[in-house]
């Protein structure tokens, strides 16, 4: 095999190959060899069958696949001989091939960058922490008290207020015409709820049990049932009850209710929940800070190919946020030129985050273990109350959904080995300043939610209001 230089600029590498006839002709007799041993032809017994007619018959057949193979390991070894760390998989265009002749090929690629890793143990970072204050955990009370009070029927002849729940039956139709699913019976609808339509629960405010209403509204033009969809409805409404809400005392009883043993208890459960979304945007922050360092610490160009990839990642998921109106208020106020040139730089950041804590990792030999799965899945279970077993299943059966898992794992455990060596100082803010995210908010602020490509490879070496809020938060994450 003869290997020859065209191009080495910067990461990017192009070489022509040239695999001699005669090891393109051993290549083939052996292929022919193998597939002689089960081929009957008619007058010979398996595998007797004289190499001459094998070779007439199958030759044609086999080539293709003696292409490439051959084409394959030419590029594995040019890799191994040249000492090259390719970013992608290279890009391969044959220029020369028949019969006794020699394969020809241009392979193209970007190899990582090389660059010389910092004292992390030198890094100072800056934790961000704030107390539970007494009137938080008052107010989660209070939410859950006004979660858990039942209604009593009013007795007195009065008009329904807002907050109060009329018992109601109702029938919809569209020009004179009843739809369906557009009729219920004694059904519990609480004014201002906004569990039906616009405008429907504002008609109902002022009536009184045994009113007949007619309401009119208009069904939302982005409605899930497109036969509704921007049309006018009437509903036939009559009031078959109402029912006002019965005040829940906060005390050690409501307490028991909720599986503790004293309000005391309660309170301190609370409290102790709400330490622990503290603690999350505390790590973010502290996350974010540690990645702003090691970006403006690391200067090294980095392979297009992966930024390309990158970039494309995120105008999908911007595309899909502005088709589902998910976009958050800071991309709404700008024109998508610019957020497609912020987006290039976010690309760029990404993939070179990605490279530096691959190798701050594989210089810590940091490997993705077994119990690492099974704890992200155990935390993905928890997420989904009384579905636990559905996620079990979901990730038993499905080995590339648990492949996903593999890339967040790794920058994690990344995160925390960094952290450990880091001179971590610790500083109490209030609550306001610990969910301010927005004064952080820099040209590259949706950096990696997830490792780049560059760092998925190196890991396997080794070894969804909610979706809105979600998406906001794996934005300021990094």
């Amino acid at each position: 095999m003869n290997v020859t230089e065209l191009k080495s600029e910067g990461l990017k590498k192009e070489y022509k190959v040239s695999i001699p006839a005669a090891d393109v002709a051993a290549k083939v007799d052996e292929k022919i060899n193998q597939v002689s041993k089960n081929i009957k032809l008619p007058g010979f017994r398996p595998g007797k069958a004289p190499k001459a007619m094998l070779k007439q018959k199958y030759k044609a057949s086999v080539m293709g696949e003696v292409l490439d193979d051959m084409v394959r390991e030419a590029s594995e070894k040019v890799v191994l001989d040249k000492k090259l760390r390719p970013a992608m998989m290279p890009a391969v265009k044959i220029t020369a091939y028949g019969e006794d002749k020699d394969i020809e090929f241009e392979m193209s690629l970007e190899i990582l960058p090389e660059f010389k890793l910092g004292d992390i143990s030198k890094m100072n970072l800056e934790k961000f922490m704030a107390e539970v204050p007494a009137e938080e955990v008052d107010k989660a009370l209070d939410y859950m008290a006004k979660s858990r009070r039942e209604t009593v029927k009013v007795e007195e002849d009065r008009a329904a207020k807002k907050g109060e729940t009329v018992v109601i039956d109702f029938v919809g139709s569209i020009d004179g015409v009843e739809f369906k699913g557009g009729k219920g019976n004694a059904y519990p609808l609480e004014l201002g709820s906004g569990a039906f339509i616009p405008g429907f629960e504002d008609q109902l405010v002022g009536k009184k049990v045994g009113d007949k209403v007619d309401v009119k509204v208009t069904f939302p033009e982005n409605y899930h049932a497109k036969d509704l969809a921007g049309k006018d409805a009437v509903f036939a409404v009559e009031i078959k009850e109402l029912r006002e809400k019965k005040e829940t005392k906060i005390d050690d009883e409501f307490a028991k209710s909720m599986g503790e043993e004293s309000l005391e208890a309660l309170k301190n459960k609370i409290a102790e929940r709400i330490k622990v979304d503290y603690e999350a945007a505390s790590r973010m922050k502290l996350k974010r800070q540690l990645l702003d360092i090691l970006d403006n610490e690391y200067d090294f160009d980095v392979p297009q190919g992966l930024v390309d990839a990158e970039y494309k990642g995120i105008v999908s998921q911007y595309e899909q946020a502005k088709k589902y109106n998910q976009l958050d208020e800071s991309e709404k106020a700008k024109s998508e030129e610019e957020l497609l040139a912020e987006y290039k730089d976010i690309a760029v950041r990404r993939v070179k985050l990605g490279l530096v804590l691959s190798e701050i990792g594989k210089d810590a030999k940091i490997n993705i273990e077994a119990d690492d799965i099974n704890k992200a899945i155990m935390n993905e279970a928890r997420r989904y109350p009384g579905q636990e077993k559905a996620v079990f299943d979901y990730y038993l059966k499905n080995k590339q959904a648990v492949e996903a898992l593999k890339a967040p794992i790794f920058e994690e455990k990344i995160i925390d080995h960094i952290i450990s060596k880091a001179n971590v100082s610790e500083k109490i803010i209030s609550v306001t300043e610990l969910y301010n995210f927005e004064e952080e908010e820099k040209p590259a602020k949706k950096t990696a939610k997830k490792a780049t490509k560059a760092a998925k490879a190196e890991a396997s070496e080794e070894e969804t209001e909610e979706k809105k809020s979600s998406r906001k938060t794996t934005k300021k994450s990094a």
